[in-house]
């Protein structure tokens, strides 16, 4: 029999990995993603691969964030040079994160053997380099939505729009083994469907074996105009409090749906503050990516703009201002109220937010929205549970600033959404749960039992199952 093995986010929300062998010899990565937030995670990213990288035949990847695709130059720099399949859209983004997660892994190590030397360390090299990343684009091969492409002798991949960021993918495979064929189906990151420009992910109604993301699986999401509702009475406080408004975000996906939210309030006549933001030279980029895909968005957003005319996203929002440059983006700091500032990263693990939380955070009058999931171990959750002082580019900053938390605005399905996709499987395919913290996972399988009478397993780490 075929196997697969659980090899990345099992009982955690990143480092999505998963090994595919068939008995004829055929050997497929799903995802090569990078552990995100508590240091122990982080530091798992230099563990040797649970296998040899030049056996591989061929590397699928769901979609193009960084816990999906953040170790493919570690991949092609430990010798596999075999293709990367993923949607055409995804290889544009990868290309885009990929020297992004590159230049900072360079920098980082940098950095660290400065101290490193000063304490008379040994330095220490990059996970990977930029020319690893170089590398890695070479060998990606860009693949349409439904069009079934053969990735390794007796494996086939097809790809479903996920709705979760542009280019996301349900993915399935068939899996010839000596004259039987299985269905694997791997449902990447699940879009919500209150989320904008995206269509709702694909139903697909047969597999023999699920693997479902659960990082949700614990909760609802407010549907979408309540939660705009929310955002916009946020804005409006804030502009009577006289402080600034921090988004702390993804630079792809969720970047995109706030500027097409806050267009959509500007459009209205609902937004207070003159001035927007972007904060992220990534962000920017990623912005004229989704410019260049518009033509897959969902037809009810792409009329909107099309209605307006709208060529570049960023368009959609005439009071938007980049700010690509170093120099650019310590010039906002010098403006004390009426801002929204939209900054990387989603997680405050860095990037350019936490220099305008040094300049903000402390600040009761500010506000700070937090549109989407916290990580375990990030700052980002550390402010989200009620954190006194939170540590920002060395050093304590207090949080008075008032905080919020707009889960409605997830790119992620929530459980009732998870359910509906699930349920659409006409036969009851071998179900296991992956993408989640442990206790989320936990709800999720309580409802399957209790609402779809299923039996959804919780693999442990590296474990291996017979397809």
């Amino acid at each position: 029999m075929a196997l697969l093995s659980f090899l990345g986010a099992i009982q955690q929300v990143t480092g999505s990995c998963y090994l595919i062998e068939s008995r004829d010899g055929a050997k497929v990565l799903l995802d090569c993603g990078m552990r995100q937030g508590r240091r122990e995670e982080e530091e798992g990213n230099r563990s040797a691969f649970a296998f040899d990288p030049q056996s591989l035949d061929a590397v699928v990847i769901s979609h193009a964030h960084i816990d999906h695709t953040g170790l493919l130059p570690k991949l092609v720099s430990a010798g596999y040079r075999g293709p990367i399949f993923a949607t055409e859209a995804s290889c544009e983004l990868m290309e885009l994160m990929l020297l992004d997660a590159a230049f900072i892994q360079e920098k980082d190590a940098e950095w660290e053997n400065k101290w490193r030397a000063r304490l008379g360390k040994p330095p220490i090299a990059p996970l990977y380099t930029i020319a690893d990343a170089e590398q890695t684009l070479k060998q990606c091969r860009p693949v349409a939505y439904t069009a079934v492409q053969e990735v390794a002798t007796g494996v086939q991949v097809t790809f479903h729009d996920a709705g979760h960021i542009l280019g996301s993918a349900i993915v399935e495979l068939e899996i010839q083994d000596h004259h039987l064929t299985r269905r694997l189906v791997f449902s990447g990151d699940l879009g919500n469907t209150c989320s904008p420009l995206m269509h709702n992910p694909s139903n697909l109604n047969r597999a023999d074996v699920l693997l479902l993301e659960s990082t949700y699986g614990d909760r609802d999401h407010r549907c979408g105009e309540e939660t705009l509702d929310e955002l916009a009475d946020i804005l409006q406080q804030a502009h009577r409090d006289g402080g600034n408004v921090l988004i702390p975000s993804f630079a792809v996906g969720r970047t995109q749906d706030l500027i097409f939210y806050l267009g959509r309030f500007y459009q209205e006549g609902r937004l207070p503050q003159q001035a927007v933001f972007l904060d992220s030279p990534m962000a920017i980029r990623a912005n004229a990516i989704y410019s260049r895909f518009q033509h897959q968005f969902n037809s009810e957003d792409r009329a909107l703009l099309d209605a307006k005319n709208v060529k570049r996203i960023e368009d959609w929002l005439p009071i938007l201002r980049c700010t690509p440059s170093p120099e650019d983006s310590m010039a906002i700091n010098r403006i004390k109220s009426g801002a929204i500032i939209i900054a990387g990263s989603g997680m405050c693990t860095g990037g350019r937010i936490a220099h305008h939380f040094k300049h903000n955070l402390w600040r009761s009058e500010c506000h700070v929205v937090f549109p989407g999931f916290q990580a375990r171990g990030t700052p980002g959750r550390a402010i989200v549970d009620g954190a006194d002082t939170v540590k920002m580019l060395h050093q304590r900053i207090a949080v008075k600033a008032k905080i919020h938390t707009l889960g409605g605005f997830s790119a992620h399905a929530g459980q009732s959404q998870l359910l509906d996709w699930a349920s659409h499987f006409e036969h009851r395919p071998e179900l296991y749960l992956v993408h989640g913290e442990l206790e989320k996972m936990q709800v999720l399988q309580q409802a399957l039992h209790e609402r779809l009478n299923w039996i959804a397993n919780i693999p442990e780490p590296g474990e291996q199952i017979a397809l």
